[in-house]
Parts: C-alpha cells; structure tokens; sequence
C-alpha cells in the first residue's frame, strides 16, 4: 500500500485531511447513534417501570402508549436519517414496507393521479410512443374535516288562473328549532367529545381556527338537546340488557361539580354489560351506563330492580346485598377471578412472594382452558370446565386453606386468601354454567372510555350534565361493540327522533339493528 501513496507533499495533505474528514464524520455518526441509544435506554427503562416496578411507580396506560409512541417515533427518525446516507439500503426498507403495509379498506374513495414524462415522443426518432403498461402505488390521504352551509331553498307555488291556494313543502323537521347545526353537525360534536373525549372548549378552539366561531355554551346546548332526543332510545337499550340471562355490572367515580360548596362531589357511572360471544350467543353486546350519586347498595337496587339472573361482578357489598334482597334467589351472583388474581399480583410487585406467586400460577391454568374453548357452545365449555377446570380448582381450594393456617391472621397474603373463600361459590359458579366468563373484562373494557373522558374533561358539571354523558356514551360504546360507524349511526337517529319516530319501533333503531337493516338495503 506504502508505494501506492503519492509522493507530492500537497497530495499527501490533501489525502490526510480528506481521512481527518471522513474520521470526523464516523465519529459523530457514532456519537449520534450512542445518543439515540441512550435515549431508547433510557424509555426502555420506563417501560419496564411501568410493567414490572412497584405499583406507586407503574406508568398509566395511557403514558406507557405514550413511550411506546417516543420509541417507535425515534427508531422511524433514526431510519429516515440512514435513508438518505445509503440510498441502497433505503430502497430495502421500501420493499419491506410495501410488502408488510397491507392493503387499504376498499370502500374508501379512489383518485386517480396518472404521472407522465415530459416528452412522451422516442428520444431516437422522435416518433410518438404509445403506452405498453404502467406500475401502480396507493397511499393514504386525508382530505381535513371540511364545514358547509345547507341552504334549503322551499319554492312557493300559485295558480295563475286561481286567487286560492299556495303550495309549499313543509320545512324539514330540525333537533334544534331556529339553530344553526344540522343533525350531522351535532352527531360531530357529540362523537369528538364521546367516542374521542375531546371537551367542548377545545372543539370550540378548533371550530375557531376555521374560521367558524361558535361557542363552548352554545355545543353544550346542541349535545343537551341530542342527549334529551336520544333518551327514549337509552332508557331502552338499559331494558334490553336487563332482559338478558346474564349480565356483567362494575362502577367508576364520576366527579361532578357541587355549585353550593364550590367544588366537585363523587358521583358514579354504572356499567351493565352483555357479551354473549364467548359462548356462541345469538344477541348482541351492548353497554348501558347510568348515573348514581353514590356507590351505595340502594344504587345497586335501584339499577337492577326487576333484574332476574346471572350478574357477574366484584365482591363488592352491594352487589350481594341486591342479590339478598331478590325475591326466590332470582339473581345468582357469579365473581370475578381476575379481581382475585389482581390481589395476588399486587403482593408479588411488592418482592418475594412464594404462596401469592403458586396463586397467581394456578388461575392461569384456569385462564389457559379458557382460551381453548372460547366461541364453543355452553354445554361444551360447561363439559370441558366439568373435566379440566374442575379438578384444579378443588386442588386450589384445599392448596389455600393449608396456606391461610400456616401464615399470620393479620398479614395481607391472609386477608387475600380469606376473600378467595369467603367469595367462593361465587368463583366457581363458572364450572357449573357455560355462559358464566371467569371474569368481568368485558365491562371493565366498557368503562375504560369513561375513565378516558374524565381525565380530559375533569369533572361533569351538574348531576343531569353526567345523565346526558351516560346517555350518549351507552349508545356510542354500543356501536363500537357492534362495530358500527357512531357518526352515520347518531346522524341518522338523530334525524328519525326528530321526525317522530314511534315509540313502539326504537327497537329499529338499536346500533345492531340499525346495521342489519342498512346492510340488508345495499345488498337489496
């Protein structure tokens, strides 16, 4: 190599200033990938935290989507740099996005964009060319969520030949008599603040940066009207559910302004759910909230008064006290284990736990039979639970009372234990009624986007103000269980309330059959 190197001093530099540069720059691309490698360490180890530190340092989920938002965010930065340094490896990754990307919804508007070279004449003979194929690519757009006026024009007619008679069109029907939005309008507002827990002012802000100034009071007017409308409907999706032979119920504090002392109070949403998927039921699921200005037993009552079978919930008081309270043992009460399971996991994130440890062990072997027979008739995941879960739970019942005599009376693993037998017929029930789930994940699921509204909102502001949110939040929730659009659903509701729809027909107008019958109209 030595006798390769040229012998003009000037060269020489040149050379050694041109390795200097090429020095400087890998080292601070080294520098730049140990500082993103930091950085990734250092939201690795908040992930961790929140999965597997003390529960005083777990993240909310929400924060942990968040993180996880802060690495995919840097991995996709620190690729577009190396895009540009290696144009090779650039066009790699290209075909490994196309490959994985999927495919894109069909029902989605197509625009055609068709590319073409400047000069379309041969660059020999300069003969027009004509085209012998092309290559296709689809991406994603977004057109901005665009405003406009409906202007109703409504003609007035008159005989030329009579002094009598004018005719005109009566004028639409309107949820909101002399105002200005359109059902449509009003079903926006209700889904951003419902479904994607934007508060009122902050639509008001983004109406605003349009150009459109509308109030935050003027909103709360359009959603209290559209809650009022959409009352009946509520009142009868929450008898529907209690129609059920099975329904799952849990609660969650609703803060909710106090005018008299200046500050807020605790109120609460109730959830009644029903999700008979898991066992090849033929009705749909469904969520119900209502409010209540306590958490009391009389709420519970009230809630499910005339209710008559199974209700799958926690071990709170109230609950058994409303099943104590029916009539013939009408409603029979069946626990949830992963109340239980979450007890024993508590006690393991706070160090070495063996007996919390072998608990947690042995309902997930319970929770793997399940998964191998969910979707199955009841009578066969009665017959399987009969045969595979049955022996393990007897197991874990004699395994926890040899536990609870060798540990302390006053320490936590005890108290655990205890609430596992003093809650057992409860527990077991599943082994016994293939509807019954193992636990209530699916209201726990249905209360998660209230929990999610709260935090943005921060309070309700009148107990009817938490009424109207129970309202439009049962019927939204309800269609995304049912996987139905809540935006062309509540419009076209909204526009069949208002022109007198009858009382005896809302059951038309539940998300499921709303989606059944506009199904059946396309394919008519």
């Amino acid at each position: 190599m030595a006798d390769q190197l040229p012998t003009d001093i000037d060269a020489l530099q040149a050379l050694v200033a041109a390795a200097r540069a090429e020095r400087d720059a890998a080292i601070t691309e080294r520098d730049h990938a140990l500082s993103q490698m930091d950085r990734l360490r250092h939201l690795l180890r908040q992930l961790q935290r929140a999965q597997f530190g003390r529960r005083s340092e777990k993240l909310d989920p929400d924060q942990l989507l968040l993180a996880l938002e802060e690495i995919e965010q840097a991995i996709a930065g620190t690729e577009a740099i190396e895009d540009k340094k290696d144009p090779a490896g650039a066009r790699r990754r290209a075909d490994q996005r196309r490959a994985e990307r999927g495919t894109l919804p069909a029902h989605l508007p197509h625009v055609d964009v068709t590319v073409t070279p400047d000069d379309t004449n041969c660059p020999c003979c300069r003969t027009p060319m004509h085209v012998i194929g092309e290559e296709t690519s689809k991406r994603l757009d977004v057109v901005p969520a665009q405003f406009r006026v409906i202007v109703t024009h409504r003609p007035k007619y008159a005989c030329r030949a009579c002094t009598d008679g004018v005719v005109q069109a009566p004028a639409p029907e309107r949820l909101i008599k002399g105002g200005l939005p359109t059902e449509a309008m009003v079903a926006h507002v209700l889904i951003a603040k419902f479904a994607w827990h934007l508060p009122l002012y902050r639509q008001a802000q983004m109406l605003l940066a349009q150009g459109i100034d509308i109030e935050r009071s003027v909103l709360a007017f359009w959603v209290g009207y559209a809650a009022a409308e959409l009352q009946p409907l509520w009142l009868r999706l929450r008898e529907i559910i209690l129609s059920s032979g099975k329904i799952a119920v849990d609660e969650t504090t609703a803060p909710v302004l106090d005018p008299g002392r200046g500050r807020t109070k605790k109120g609460f949403f109730w959830a009644i759910a029903r999700d008979d998927r898991p066992w090849g039921g033929a009705d749909p699921p469904t969520v119900a909230y209502t409010y209540a200005p306590g958490r009391g037993a009389v709420h519970a009552l009230r809630l499910l008064d005339r209710y008559r079978g199974i209700v799958q919930c926690d071990g709170y008081t109230a609950y058994k006290n409303v099943a104590n309270a029916a009539r013939e043992e009408a409603i029979t009460l069946a626990f949830c284990w992963a109340h239980l399971r979450r007890r024993f996991y508590d006690v393991v994130q706070g160090g070495p736990a063996p007996i919390a440890s072998e608990a947690l062990t042995r309902i997930a072997a319970l929770y793997a039979i399940e998964t191998t027979i969910r979707g199955r008739s009841a009578d066969e995941r009665r017959a399987v639970r009969q045969e595979r879960s049955k022996p393990l739970v007897l197991a874990l019942r004699a395994w926890l009372e040899q536990q609870i005599a060798r540990v302390s009376g006053k320490a936590t693993i005890a108290e655990h234990i205890r609430y596992a037998l003093n809650h057992w017929n409860g527990l077991t029930r599943f082994l016994d009624d293939g509807r019954i789930e193992l636990d209530t994940n699916i209201v726990e699921r249905s209360i998660r986007p209230v929990v999610l509204n709260r935090k943005n909102a921060l309070f309700a502001g009148h107990d009817q103000g938490a009424e109207n949110w129970a309202c439009i939040a049962s019927l939204i929730e309800t269609c995304k269980l049912c996987g139905v659009e809540p935006q062309a659903y509540l419009t076209d509701v909204l526009i069949k309330l208002v022109n007198l729809w009858p009382a005896s027909r809302l059951d038309e107008l539940m998300p499921w059959a709303w989606a059944a019958e506009r199904a059946q109209r396309r394919a008519a």
